[in-house]
């Protein structure tokens, strides 16, 4: 049954976006139903954080239209481009932490940023993001100070300190070891649930992220080859699907393989 329209938060369709002569996405469409955790997979350089940046505003699409909340973002909409800002936040791969500031100044610099709040009120809504997420004891830290652990929970806590609708993560557990990795999908998973946001998570992790996550999207050659729950990623047959997803398994049935002295043929011969 399809999604009804005043579930849908965020709803992408035929997006295009090219670098010269790169095709980076060419016609991809997404539906982000409202209070759900939804990964959008694909190798690396398929056009995951394009994507994201074309929904924050940072990069313009070719063509395409992006949704927000029933309201069409546009360059000529500059009041539902605003009402976006303030909606949502965007978590960065390398956290953007500024490590000159403190956390507490850290998470109080939206606020200070993009409302009309007294110092007061800063402060103390900076104190509560903080407590949230465990790191209040840490508020006089600078970003060197703590672990990659707390870094991350602290660029969460910046993010939500403005209680954004939709959160966007851009590949939050790049270049982390796989506990480190379970560890933000669980930390991601909690927050969410725990706040209420919609969650947004471009990511190449796949066993995390089908854990994690209530829909799944995988792009692949600028467009969405496949868009569902979990379950039905996991179950799919459809090869552009168990290409991608069984990527481990073909590397373990080689590997075997390999050892048996067997010879193995290349894909690409």
């Amino acid at each position: 049954m399809a999604d009804a329209p005043d579930r849908i938060l965020l709803k992408v369709s035929d997006l295009h976006k090219r670098f010269g002569a790169n095709v980076v996405l060419s016609g991809a469409s997404l539906t982000v139903p409202r209070g759900s955790l939804v990964a959008v997979l694909g190798r690396s350089g398929s056009g995951k954080s394009v994507l994201l940046k074309c929904l924050a505003n940072v990069v313009q699409p070719d063509s395409g239209v992006i949704t927000f909340d029933g309201k069409e973002l546009r360059s000529d909409t500059p009041s539902a481009r605003a009402d976006f800002r303030r909606r949502c936040s965007f978590l960065f791969q390398s956290n953007a932490l500024f490590d000159s500031l403190t956390a507490l100044e850290n998470v109080a610099l939206p606020l200070e940023q993009t409302t009309d709040l007294k110092a007061k009120e800063v402060l103390e809504r900076s104190m509560e993001a903080l407590k949230q997420l465990e790191l209040d004891v840490h508020s006089e830290s600078y970003p060197s100070q703590l672990s990659g652990g707390m870094q991350k929970r602290l660029a969460l806590a910046r993010a939500i300190v403005t209680q954004p609708e939709l959160v966007l993560f851009d590949e939050p557990t790049a270049g982390l070891d796989p506990l480190r990795r379970n560890a933000v999908f669980t930390m991601i998973a909690k927050y969410q649930r725990q706040f209420g946001f919609t969650a947004l998570i471009v990511t190449h992790d796949v066993p995390e992220a089908l854990l994690a996550s209530d829909r799944v999207a995988l792009l692949s050659n600028g467009q969405m080859g496949f868009e569902g729950t979990p379950e039905e990623f996991a179950s799919s047959q459809d090869p552009f699907v168990t290409s991608f997803r069984d990527s481990e398994a073909s590397l373990s049935s080689q590997l075997h393989s390999i050892r048996r002295g067997e010879t193995i043929q290349s894909k690409e011969s």
